[in-house]
């Protein structure tokens, strides 16, 4: 998906009259960046290398301003169980979890079910196993062969209720956004990049007090973790008691999606910015040192 958003924002970049040399990052990134010597780097890279802090370091070795966030605040948020300690400390609301090696699951429950597992340092809801009530043990794949996410694996509580994700551009929390996945179980990778996988509510249908509360949380989230330019929480809520329900923050992403079927462009859209203007405001934005 790196290529999809690359090219999205490479487009919007030249309407907008920059001049843009697309790369295709390998290897040989640093030497390519050296004799090409861009006056800003637009990281639309995703996961591993790309959203961890690494490319981030190349970047600041070479000198090159970049968007998004830094070394630190990347490598951060690509640890969900770091970030999670930083935001409980910030005073987030998290969901009670435990990071496991993936062999010491096997046949018991870590935690009363349900939960959900999923690996450490991924993106795009890769490696994600939700285990229901009822189910008699757990899922046998993370210890198997075909488990492809490394041997860390976060066990959380499962927290029912609505998906929601608030965009954060800069110091402001833009708006929030309800994620109704359709024909899926839970907002998976389809849901997220198929087109029609999933319908976003923009802005989400919530009472006042917990629409704030959510822009204050994420605001709070991107500035305990580190964030610079455009960042974006996940949020559980569970309103099928009280409609003062249970807010839960799950992550933050530093390098959000910039597909058409994306979150942030939908979300920046309902506050005004257009896609052009929103990667333009990334560009302007780009420095050293984040």
């Amino acid at each position: 998906m790196s290529l999809a958003s690359g090219k999205e924002c490479a487009d919007a970049l030249e309407a907008k009259g920059y001049r843009v040399t697309r790369v295709d990052v390998g290897r040989d990134v640093a030497a390519v960046l050296g004799e090409l010597q861009p006056d800003v780097a637009f990281n639309a890279l995703h996961g591993p290398f790309g959203e961890d802090g690494t490319i981030q370091g190349v970047l600041e070795y070479l000198g090159i301003p970049y968007t998004h966030s830094g070394v630190l605040a990347s490598a951060l948020a690509m640890d969900k169980e770091q970030a999670k300690v930083v935001a409980r400390a910030a005073g987030l609301p998290v969901a009670e979890s435990r990071v496991l090696d993936r062999f010491e699951i096997g046949e018991k429950h870590p935690m009363p079910a349900p939960y959900v597992v999923k690996p450490v340092n991924e993106g795009s809801s890769f490696g994600v196993v939700i285990v229901k009530e009822g189910q008699s043990h757990p899922p046998q794949v993370i210890g198997s062969s075909e488990w492809r996410y490394g041997d860390r694996v976060m066990v959380e509580r499962y927290i029912h209720g609505r998906e929601l994700t608030c965009a954060v551009m800069g110091d402001v929390a833009l708006g929030i956004c309800e994620i109704i996945p359709t024909g899926h179980a839970f907002y998976d990778y389809d849901s997220k990049y198929a087109p029609g996988g999933s319908k976003h509510e923009v802005p989400a249908k919530l009472s006042p007090n917990i629409y704030q509360k959510i822009l204050t949380l994420s605001l709070k989230a991107h500035q305990a973790i580190g964030c610079r330019g455009v960042s974006r929480s996940d949020f559980r809520y569970d309103d099928r008691h009280s409609e003062n329900g249970e807010v839960v923050w799950l992550e933050i992403n530093t390098q959000p999606g910039m597909t058409p079927t994306s979150l942030v462009p939908d979300i920046a859209a309902a506050a005004g910015h257009s896609f052009g203007d929103l990667v333009a405001w990334m560009v302007e934005d780009a420095s050293c040192m984040r």
